[in-house]
């Protein structure tokens, strides 16, 4: 519980604080005035200002804001400086900013995971290199080197005999044969299905081959590695919206959920998580829908093309119906995430 709490806040910390950051500098760079910075929602935990900039960390990490002077023109204290007063590709750079800094962060990630960690390949042997605390297969004793030789007297030659044999063995005893420093030896593990997977696992990896990278062939794959996870997702949303694919959302308990189980592996998948999650944040944030970037994105579109900006009213009823969305997809994720976890549907 302790290990997904900390791993939940470093996660949402990391997303949150890039994005803010992106949309903050760009403001700054455009001449805006920026009022307030925060990481959090609800009553301050540490504030400081400096400058005409009140920073401050709140007490639920789950989203934070840049409090930008002139957002609404009809309450524009800053003159020149605010953010109404701006041309609109000024305006534009600063609402894209923040996404753009949750495409780049990956980069970032990547290469630090594959400059510091190197580049681990999956071996096809049948040979354990990671077990998670807590889950069946270290319940049942196996360790990371162990070695699988048989299952239910099946014999195991390659790490795909094992996930085959597992996938459909939910919540069934299976006699497991090993070998362990070169003595034979024998357990008994209970799988357990995981939604998210849609089949049943003991919580292992197989074991890796590494290679360490130069700098410049580390940052080339981590370029590569971003790119190539981005079309995938972009290929994903577009079966979804196609229904090629059932969306299977996720709220904030199930993206915890997953931390947790990461962080438990080690550092290089709780980093690597957080850079699908952060491109994931990325792709949603440009969603044309009101009360995104992507929303305020179209809004100036729309200006521009009108040569005026949409009127207040028409303003408070895009945002209400952004908002109202956005509150029924969290509502809706959150429901999967109650299901999957304490249901099990």
């Amino acid at each position: 519980m302790v290990v997904t709490l900390l791993a939940s806040i470093f996660v949402f910390g990391i997303l949150v604080l890039v994005h803010e950051v992106g949309h903050f500098v760009a403001a700054k760079l455009t001449d805006m005035r920026v009022d307030r910075f925060a990481i959090g929602f609800g009553p301050r935990i540490v504030k400081y200002t400096h400058g005409e900039t009140e920073y401050s960390l709140r007490a639920l990490p789950l989203g934070g804001f840049n409090d930008i002077a002139g957002m609404d023109a009809a309450n524009n204290t800053a003159g020149e400086r605010g953010y109404c007063a701006k041309s609109i590709p000024a305006r534009m750079i600063v609402i894209l900013a923040g996404s753009f800094m949750n495409l780049v962060l990956p980069i970032f990630l990547f290469f630090g995971i594959f400059f510091f960690a190197g580049v681990s390949t999956p071996s096809s042997e049948p040979v354990l290199g990671t077990v998670v605390p807590g889950h069946p297969a270290a319940n049942a004793g196996l360790l990371a080197g162990d070695r699988i030789v048989a299952i239910e007297g099946a014999p195991v030659n390659s790490w795909q005999d094992i996930t085959s044999l597992i996938k459909d063995a939910d919540g069934k005893v299976l006699h497991v044969e090993y070998e362990r420093a070169g003595e034979h030896q024998t357990t008994s593990v209970i799988p357990a299905y995981n939604a998210q997977e849609k089949r049943s696992l003991i919580g292992v990896s197989s074991s890796v081959t590494t290679r360490m990278p130069g700098f410049f062939e580390a940052a080339e794959l981590a370029v590569t590695r971003t790119g190539t996870t981005l079309m995938m997702m972009l290929s994903m949303l577009g079966q979804m919206v196609t229904g090629a694919q059932q969306a299977d959302l996720a709220g904030p308990i199930g993206v915890a959920q997953i931390a947790g189980e990461a962080a438990q592996i080690g550092v290089v998948p709780l980093l690597s998580l957080t850079a699908l999650l952060s491109l994931n944040l990325a792709i949603i944030n440009l969603f044309p829908i009101p009360a995104l970037d992507g929303g305020h994105f179209l809004t100036l579109v729309v200006e521009a093309v009108r040569g005026k900006p949409l009127s207040a009213k028409a303003m408070h009823y895009a945002q209400m119906f952004g908002v109202s969305l956005l509150v029924l997809l969290m509502l809706y994720a959150t429901k999967n995430d109650i299901m999957r976890i304490f249901v099990g549907g």
